[in-house]
């Protein structure tokens, strides 16, 4: 048997499921286990300043946790540099402070809100004087990957047919049809979230687990043992095998 190994999909900032999720993890013995977040701890929900306080403490205090760099992270560490970066992969449109894509909410955890007459560099200086140092540094640096046997751990995804050290950050953090609509094996099972679905889905080369929580759903956990995979619920583990 295999030590297990668990992973949890997108929290867009909401510590009372992360926290639900961790009891989970607890009641199934995951107390000294390896936990993988994949990313996006931030954005959209209340409380991202929790979560990332969450993660940090249980680092501190040696938890065997990796987190992995999400999109939504990366926009966030972007804002917060000396001068602000625009994430390039985002469409002309639309910026991190865009009401879509949830970084007023991750400021307002900071105690940082602004009217409809707030300048960006005036927003751009309140959180570089807020928010911790300790939370910058944390959030540059995050990977983008990890390998486990013959699992690999992503936020997006990967470039299909492109070896692992020759992967685009921007696609491990943001890749969505090019990956999600390859039907091929992969040369390790993809651990990823950032597309949601209505419920983890493994679908033979991957393994989706970003259930929506972004848009006030559940986050997911899974447990990966013995070449098996299952889902943490309440009620215990459930097997997901492959989609047809």
């Amino acid at each position: 048997m295999t030590t297990p190994i668990y992973a949890i999909g997108d929290i867009h900032g909401h510590l009372d499921k992360l926290e639900e999720v961790m009891e989970a993890i607890l009641a199934d013995g995951g107390t000294e286990a390896e936990v993988v977040f994949l990313g996006d701890l931030v954005d959209r929900g209340p409380d991202s300043k929790g979560v990332i306080d969450f993660v940090l403490n249980g680092l501190k205090q040696g938890r065997n946790w990796t987190v992995l760099t999400g999109n939504h992270d990366r926009m966030f560490r972007y804002f917060l540099e000396p001068s602000p970066r625009v994430d390039m992969r985002l469409r002309p449109d639309l910026y991190w402070l865009h009401e879509r894509l949830g970084g007023r909410e991750t400021l307002a955890s900071y105690d940082l809100n602004f009217d409809a007459e707030a300048r960006l560099s005036e927003i751009h200086a309140a959180a570089r004087a807020t928010v911790p140092a300790e939370h910058v540094s944390f959030l540059t640096q995050l990977p983008y990957f990890k390998r486990h046997g013959d699992l690999l751990f992503v936020h997006a995804g990967i470039r299909p047919e492109v070896a692992l050290e020759d992967q685009l950050e921007d696609d491990l953090c943001w890749i969505r049809e090019d990956f999600l609509n390859y039907a091929h094996p992969h040369p390790w099972i993809v651990v990823h979230g950032h597309t949601p679905v209505v419920r983890p889905t493994h679908f033979g080369n991957h393994v989706n687990l970003d259930t929506g929580a972004g848009y006030g759903e559940a986050i997911t956990a899974a447990v990966f043992e013995s070449g098996h995979v299952w889902h943490l619920t309440p009620h215990g583990r459930q097997e997901l095998t492959p989609a047809d």
